[in-house]
């Protein structure tokens, strides 16, 4: 008779567990710590007083009085939920507001909204590839692009982070293997072939060479997605993202964003041609068969983006840049290691409002976490695979309304705990020269 396995046994032997058990019962566990206020530059958590540098509210809209009076109104007119998806009792008139203003941000002629940014991702990629396509992804990419490309059951090709080079040679297999595909069946394979890469990166905070990624696509006859998750509502002029800044919206066929960054709510869109989204819109399974987001969520979402695209949205478009270089050079100052500034074509540098602190050994960037947890700043972990191996990092990121004031008190707590931290444990990496 066959052996029965259980098939719990993985919930008991997997590899993470005695990390997770020794990490508990040092209350070092740097993961679902408990928020008790609103989403500030300052917050109140498990029981004190802890400046945010975790958050991905990137302009602090999240408490703004028009964005709240948005999530309010939609409250008070449609109730709680929806409690159906699009398709059937779902779509009400702040949807089609939304999707129509998140278009004409855009620029393209259509977008479609889900209920959440990794819906759009998946309810994307995984109907418009199938067995047939080939998707090229960054290594870096965000899990649910790759969650998405695993369920079109397209032919996924890999190259390593922003290798151009590499990009080249998988693109120039994939052509290959379609063009074999043809010759051996006689007639057309049927397959595409989708390059997807996020505009920034969630963990290094580095921009994808978009220009130079476009014209591979061009050339190869590909199609280009870009997932502007941690880039719109952060970069360019309209603060449209990746592709303004980069001057290459022309040359992206499909742009994801989310609401929960700089829009201040919770879900996703899909902005392209008129004749992807109404694909989209009648084929995709996380949109059709999923409920609709809380009314709530899509007024807050609609509000946020009209503040963004107001006369005020420049002024924090700047502020939230400014404040991450400001923070980024005072952790290089200590002698961290963080980012370099990023060149533009135009000849000019950016840091993005995600700054991590490589620390490379995983046990290390844990006890740093808490020691400046303790020391009243909250920054997120990165541990492998989120991360290469001996790659982890602690991920700090600012918002617009972060003052100069909260971020010099985090960085004379990142100083001190550096300190005591390289006293008791050894040196962390240093900062790389220039």
């Amino acid at each position: 008779m066959p052996t029965t396995v259980d098939v719990f046994e993985k919930t008991r032997s997997h590899e993470r567990l005695e990390q997770l058990r020794a990490a508990r019962e040092a209350d070092l566990l740097p993961y679902f710590r408990r928020l008790e206020s609103p989403a500030a530059p300052v917050v109140e958590m498990e029981g004190a007083e802890r400046i945010m540098l975790g958050s991905n509210n990137y302009l602090g809209l999240t408490g703004d009085p028009r964005v709240v009076a948005g999530a309010r109104d939609a409250l008070d007119r449609y109730g709680t939920g929806l409690t159906g998806s699009r398709l059937l009792n779902g779509t009400i008139d702040l949807h089609l507001e939304l999707e129509a203003e998140l278009a004409a941000w855009m620029g393209t002629e259509e977008a479609i909204v889900f209920t959440t940014g990794h819906q759009a991702n998946i309810g994307t990629l995984g109907t418009l590839l199938g067995p047939g396509d080939t998707v090229v992804a960054d290594s870096g990419d965000h899990a649910s692009i790759l969650d998405g490309c695993l369920l079109s059951r397209a032919k996924l090709r890999v190259f390593r982070h922003n290798r151009l080079d590499l990009l080249a040679k998988q693109l120039d297999r994939a052509v290959a293997e379609a063009q074999a595909g043809d010759e051996a069946s006689g007639r057309g394979r049927g397959g595409g072939v989708l390059v997807v890469v996020d505009g920034v990166f969630s963990m290094e905070g580095d921009i994808a060479p978009l220009a130079e990624i476009a014209e591979l696509a061009r050339t190869h006859g590909a199609r280009l997605m870009v997932d502007e998750a941690h880039g719109a509502g952060v970069l360019g002029a309209r603060g449209a993202g990746t592709a303004e800044l980069l001057g290459v919206e022309d040359q992206v066929d499909l742009r994801m964003g989310t609401f929960s960054k700089s829009l201040a709510s919770c879900g996703g869109f899909i902005a392209g041609s008129h004749e992807v989204i109404d694909f989209l819109r009648v084929q995709s399974r996380a949109f059709l068969f999923t409920a609709s987001a809380v009314p709530a969520a899509v007024g807050a979402a609609l509000a946020a983006l009209r503040v963004v695209r107001s006369d005020e949205g420049p002024q924090l478009l700047a502020a939230v840049l400014d404040n991450a270089r400001y923070l980024r050079d005072g952790l290089h100052d200590l002698g961290l290691h963080v980012v370099a500034p990023q060149r533009l074509p135009d000849g000019s540098d950016i840091v993005t409002p995600i700054v991590p602190v490589v620390v490379g050994d995983d046990w290390k960037a844990v006890l740093l976490w808490k020691a400046l947890y303790d020391a009243g700043v909250f920054v997120n972990v990165a541990l492998h695979p989120a991360v290469p191996p001996a790659g982890a990092l602690l991920r700090t990121s600012v918002m617009a309304t972060h003052d100069k004031a909260t971020l010099d008190r985090a960085l004379a707590a990142f100083a001190d705990v550096k300190r005591a931290f390289e006293d008791e444990h050894g040196p962390l990496p240093g900062a790389p020269s220039t």
